[in-house]
């Protein structure tokens, strides 16, 4: 009555339903440190349920990550820096036809060092042979293709060094990765590419993701950009990523989100958008937050939010990170919490024209003209889908003045 499928990056889609096939109506539970973007999309959307497990074993230290340019004098700093402390050395290349040239180059960098050879091609007993002496400490550096991705663990080899990184999946080089640092000892992993002006966007996407999450526990944020960078997939076909950027990414959760609930028998309402057009500078300077990606993600986060509350945490964090927020960004969180505000009374824009504040109603807002004349008395100014007030003072003031009238009006 259960299918447990550990390792799930590894197996396609048709591979997991001819094994499900077997058994009709078998309930299955997914094993993974990184899921496939699009088990991970199902997840998060309510289609399935995920157990998150973030806690390291005892003792466990985070393994130290550093993409460089192909580099002789690192390769062999690295490997004489682990030899002296008395541990052992993977350095992948995942290239069979040239892997015996590359086991001749570390011989040639650390003559001290015993090495020894691992693919996929060789037969079951030179592998196995080759294995035990690497286990039994008899090989101090082991040249392999990236066959020793899974299910190896030794504690005492805590260097890695994985050759033309950029050709990998993030979750190939997250498996790697963590076959070091299984024990109380720093490890360390280098990822070497050609040439970071020759190597794909989505690949520097790839192997910045893993240089920056290298705390312990960080598989699923890692998934989670594996998921931004390669999209979704289809959910009823056999594609398990892309697609998602044809139509954007919030979009596409909003879409999946109103399928989901229409099946579940929810009503689903339209969200009401609102926009809001003040004069008044927001945006984030390449001054306070220089890195293009990190700048993004955070107009991504103030776009989510979900209330002030949240963009009160977020500033919050903004300054713990980068210092005291300027002007502009403060500015960007008040555009926002006016939106917010908005949204709640149905109200679909909010602008300055000229000397008046004008908010726009939609077809379901709950009030009326007579309540809104009620409320603002005489100095109102009604137009066909909304109504106008006198500005006093500045453009922010007097919006939020006014939507918060509302708000105690509507209650």
């Amino acid at each position: 009555g259960l299918l447990i499928i550990d390792e799930e990056h590894r197996f396609g889609v048709r591979q997991k339903e001819r094994i499900k096939e077997f058994k009709r109506g078998v309930d299955v539970l997914t094993l993974s440190a990184t899921p496939i973007p699009r088990t991970l999309q199902m997840s998060l959307s309510g289609i399935r349920s995920m157990s998150v497990i973030e806690t390291p074993p005892e003792e466990r230290v985070a393994v130290k990550s550093a993409v460089s340019v192909f580099n002789e004098a690192l390769i062999k700093e690295a490997i004489e820096k682990e030899l002296q402390r008395g541990g052992q050395v993977f350095f992948v290349h995942n290239r069979i036809h040239d892997i015996e040239k590359f086991a001749r180059l570390t011989g040639r960098l650390v003559p001290e060092a015993r090495v020894a050879v691992a693919h996929g091609r060789m037969t079951e007993r030179a592998l196995e042979k080759t294995m035990l002496s690497f286990l039994n400490m008899e090989v101090d550096v082991l040249v392999s293709t990236a066959i020793i991705g899974s299910g190896l663990d030794i504690p005492t080899a805590n260097t890695i060094i994985i050759d033309m990184a950029y050709r990998m999946g993030l979750a190939d080089l997250y498996q790697l990765k963590g076959r070091v640092g299984r024990s109380n000892v720093r490890a360390y992993a280098y990822f070497l590419i050609p040439g970071d002006a020759i190597i794909p966007d989505d690949a520097r996407k790839r192997l910045q993701a893993i240089q920056e999450l290298n705390y312990l526990g960080a598989g699923l944020r890692l998934a989670m950009k594996d998921l931004e960078i390669r999209g979704a997939g289809n959910m009823l076909g056999p594609e398990q990523s892309g697609y998602i950027d044809a139509v954007g990414f919030d979009l596409y959760i909003e879409m999946l989100e109103r399928s989901v609930a229409e099946l579940k028998g929810v009503e689903v309402r339209e969200p009401v958008r609102s926009s809001v057009n003040i004069r008044l500078n927001a945006f984030i300077p390449d001054t306070y937050i220089e890195d293009m990606t990190l700048r993004l993600s955070t107009y991504r986060e103030v776009a989510s939010a979900g209330s002030s509350e949240d963009l009160d945490a977020l500033r919050d964090e903004m300054t713990d990170r980068f210092g005291k927020p300027p002007e502009s960004f403060l500015n960007l969180l008040k555009v926002m919490e006016l939106r917010l505000m908005a949204e709640r009374l149905h109200i679909t824009d909010v602008s300055q024209a000229g000397q008046w504040v004008k908010l726009t109603f939609s077809s379901e807002a709950p009030m009326r003209a007579e309540r809104v004349l009620e409320v603002f008395g005489k100095g109102v100014r009604f137009h066909p889908k909304g109504f106008e007030l006198p500005l006093k003072g500045d453009a922010y003031r007097a919006a939020r003045e006014a939507l918060k009238t509302l708000s105690e009006a509507a209650k």
